[in-house]
């Protein structure tokens, strides 16, 4: 499979020089295309307070409607009728935004996710899932990983056959109750894209230093902040171990999606 990746929502929240990104996979799969995240989506540009919230003030999104997916795909040569299936890692707004703009996709995501978004428990919850973003009655197809199964070392990991070989949904709570990172066969390599597992490179590989107003972001969302650390140290585990076969990439950090660029054209 060909894996395209886009910013899908630039963001510029106080205190982070380089911005934000919104990392949205593109993949080419033998019967359609498939989308990791979707980004923010042209109804987020028209109506942002009901489907955002208050924490657009912050992060402060562009909301450039050529920013997304359905407004990429075309300039690639892509039909958006062809997006058969949309992989969430989680389902807050920047990540489910644009996916009213494919309103006839099928939505993946773990269990324990579309639990928390359709019956939010705690505050965070019912401040961060938007019913707006489910206005258009998506068709969510929920997936409750399996622990006996194993992706390089990561448990509760479902290969998701129904959309495409060679994609794994695997279960990564932390950000939110049932967040997850998405691994996919890239012919050559894997993209493991983590989603909000973390938000900035300097987290797991120590490149960089990284911004206080992101960590304050990060813990201040987060279902369970000890797990979300413990993230951390996973994915800097398998980053460090990892064969050169793996590219790991995450929602929001620019410069991760610039490599990523670079390796998928070389």
């Amino acid at each position: 499979m060909r894996v395209h990746h886009l910013n899908c929502g630039t963001m510029r929240p106080w205190g982070a020089p380089e911005g934000l990104v919104c990392h949205v996979l593109l993949v080419e799969t033998a019967t359609g295309l498939v989308l990791v995240d979707s980004g923010l989506g042209l109804d987020d540009r028209a109506a942002p307070g009901t489907r955002f919230g208050a924490a657009r003030h912050f992060v402060r999104p562009a909301f450039d409607a050529a920013e997304t997916a359905v407004r990429q795909l075309p300039a690639l040569g892509f039909d958006p009728r062809d997006v058969r299936d949309i992989v969430l890692t989680h389902f807050d707004a920047d990540h489910v935004g644009g996916a009213a703009d494919f309103p006839w996709a099928r939505i993946h995501l773990t269990a324990d996710e579309a639990t928390a978004a359709l019956h939010p428990a705690t505050r965070t919850e019912k401040a961060r899932y938007r019913p707006a973003q489910r206005s258009h009655r998506p068709t969510l197809i929920h997936h409750t990983a399996r622990d006996s199964e194993t992706w390089r070392g990561f448990t509760a990991a479902t290969e998701l056959t129904a959309v495409s070989s060679g994609i794994v949904l695997i279960g990564l709570p932390g950000h939110t109750r049932g967040h997850a990172a998405v691994a996919v066969d890239a012919g050559d390599h894997w993209v493991l894209h983590a989603g909000d597992a973390f938000y900035h490179r300097g987290q797991i590989d120590g490149s960089a230093d990284v911004p206080r107003s992101l960590l304050a972001m990060e813990r201040a969302v987060a279902h369970d902040w000890r797990t979300v650390r413990a993230n951390h140290e996973r994915l800097s585990e398998l980053r460090e171990t990892a064969a050169p076969d793996l590219l790991i990439v995450n929602a929001h950090d620019p410069g991760l999606l610039t490599t990523a660029r670079a390796t998928s054209t070389s």
